[in-house]
């Protein structure tokens, strides 16, 4: 009960006010900077506010394999809304999202996604989402990208669900390496489908990054399964349709 009552009316408020304040600053930051750096500081800013609002702490692990500036891929597995906060706040990378092209063609909306950075896809359409994709490791490469991406395509409520194959593809097509991340605790902070916002101690792993520049499309499957038994392994969840892990 009582951590009902501490979300309703202290943690969501906080969230609503930080959210609204930083999300200003952010659309005034996205007129004078077209490169989107300044916009994910205000991110970061605003993600390490909810986790303080939160009562949550953040465990990292394997920063030391990420270097500044470069172009990457990160797939992490997705358990929470609060996942993207979480590693907004902790990952000390500049990165930016895949987002879904309807959002791009919202006036205002559409165009501080493109100047922040972030990378339309296009979902349902198979024919336009190899182009969207294609295009996107062309930006990735060409502009010294790094990019986020939850290759289950949706969060996760108990365990890990199939990988979707476009975070594969994408860092194939670009020819940078792909950071495994997973996450632990964050399912116990929000769970899906609830509004009650727990505080606790979350943890972050980056995995040893796969290098792409030898593979080739074909490749995809075996890099996509990769991805995934490696996030299993850390998070120590089941493989998809394994039955006998996992209890």
């Amino acid at each position: 009960m009582m951590s009902v009552l501490r979300s309703y009316l202290l943690v969501i408020p906080l969230f609503a006010i930080s959210t609204i304040f930083f999300g200003t600053i952010s659309m005034l930051v996205s007129l004078f900077d077209a490169t989107g750096n300044r916009q994910h500081r205000v991110a970061r800013a605003w993600a390490r506010s909810l986790l303080w609002a939160a009562g949550v702490e953040v465990e990292v692990s394997g920063v030391e394999k990420l270097h500044p500036g470069q172009s990457c891929v990160l797939a992490s597995n997705h358990t929470s809304y609060m996942d993207t906060p979480v590693i907004l706040a902790s990952v000390p990378l500049q990165f930016r999202f895949f987002a879904k092209e309807p959002l791009f063609r919202i006036p205002f909306l559409g165009s501080h996604l493109r100047r922040a950075g972030h990378l339309p896809i296009v979902l349902g359409d198979a024919r336009a989402g190899v182009k969207s994709m294609n295009e996107a490791a062309r930006l990735i490469r060409d502009r010294h990208l790094a990019v986020l991406v939850f290759p289950e395509g949706g969060r996760s409520l108990d365990t890990l669900q199939p990988f979707r194959e476009g975070a594969a593809y994408v860092a194939i097509r670009a020819g940078v390496p792909v950071y495994p991340v997973a996450l632990t605790g964050v399912r116990h902070v929000l769970r899906m489908h609830n509004k009650v916002i727990r505080p606790g101690r979350v943890r972050i792993q980056i995995g040893d990054p796969v290098e792409t520049s030898n593979l080739t499309i074909r490749d995809r499957a075996a890099l996509n399964d990769a991805l995934l038994r490696s996030i299993a392994t850390i998070t120590g969840e089941p493989l998809p349709g394994d039955q006998s892990a996992g209890g």
